[in-house]
């Protein structure tokens, strides 16, 4: 005998067919390469140093080896005082810190400095300068990546060579030792600052010491202080600072010094 369907059924189940059906205009149409190909602007050409240490075409050279013309003493803004011999400037201590004559805003820097072979001293008291990222008010405030004879010197790990001073030790120890030329290459993000003078945006350094990353895009929780939490203050543009240390250990040296406005 035949099987009785009630209609209802049988409009139900083909409803349910049609619900698995995709419509046709649901198909996926295939994209074209092209959509995301970008033409313009076109970046500007320029030619790299003949070795990643040597400045490109575009960068401003802050030390060249002849002398000090870009750099000022920061106690009275007189010429800088330091020694150059030899392509190389040596610290003078009692001459005091030197800065740069322009102010920077964003920047790649390329630095060279050498702790002395016949180093003495220990912790702190052992080859300690400083590059100032920007050197903001009277030179003492700022933001320093520090230098120091950190091969097989010890001390607080947020104050050997590599570290954002006081904030951010370095993440591995890629000294070399007294003697030997050793490379910072610096990326400096500046802070930047409301109307009202409150922090918008803190700065972020990223820094490779010797070809390997040390500071891996950090943002700055303000002045890298000796003493007490680091703040901001307001500043725009600033200088860039090397500093001469008060220890009593030998003067540490600088070469091959350039810049690159981002």
């Amino acid at each position: 005998m035949p099987v009785l369907v009630p209609l209802g059924v049988l409009v139900l189940s083909s409803c349910a067919g049609r619900q698995t059906t995709p419509a046709a205009s649901q198909t996926p149409q295939p994209a074209r390469p092209e959509a995301s190909e970008v033409w313009s602007p076109v970046p500007r050409v320029i030619t790299p140093g003949a070795t990643n240490d040597a400045p490109p075409t575009d960068a401003l050279v802050l030390f060249d080896g002849t002398n000090l013309d870009q750099w000022v003493s920061v106690k009275d803004g007189s010429p800088a005082g330091w020694k150059v011999a030899d392509g190389v400037v040596t610290v003078v201590k009692p001459a005091g810190d030197i800065a740069t004559r322009r102010s920077f805003t964003n920047y790649q820097l390329h630095i060279e400095w050498r702790i002395p072979s016949a180093i003495t001293g220990s912790g702190q008291a052992r080859g300690n300068s400083g590059v100032f990222l920007a050197s903001v008010g009277n030179g003492a405030n700022g933001y320093e990546l520090q230098v120091l004879d950190s091969y097989g010197n010890t001390t607080y790990v947020n104050g050997q060579a590599g570290s954002m001073y006081k904030q951010y030790p370095p993440l591995v120890n890629a000294n070399r030792k007294p003697g030997e030329w050793q490379t910072y290459d610096v990326i400096w993000t500046a802070p930047t600052f409301h109307a009202d003078g409150t922090l918008a945006t803190p700065a972020y350094v990223t820094a490779i010491h010797n070809g390997v990353l040390v500071q891996n895009h950090v943002a700055l929780n303000g002045f890298t202080l000796y003493i007490g939490k680091p703040f901001y203050k307001q500043h725009g543009p600033s200088p860039i600072l090397l500093q001469a240390h008060g220890d009593p250990s030998e003067p540490i040296s600088y070469r091959n010094i350039w810049l690159r406005e981002l």
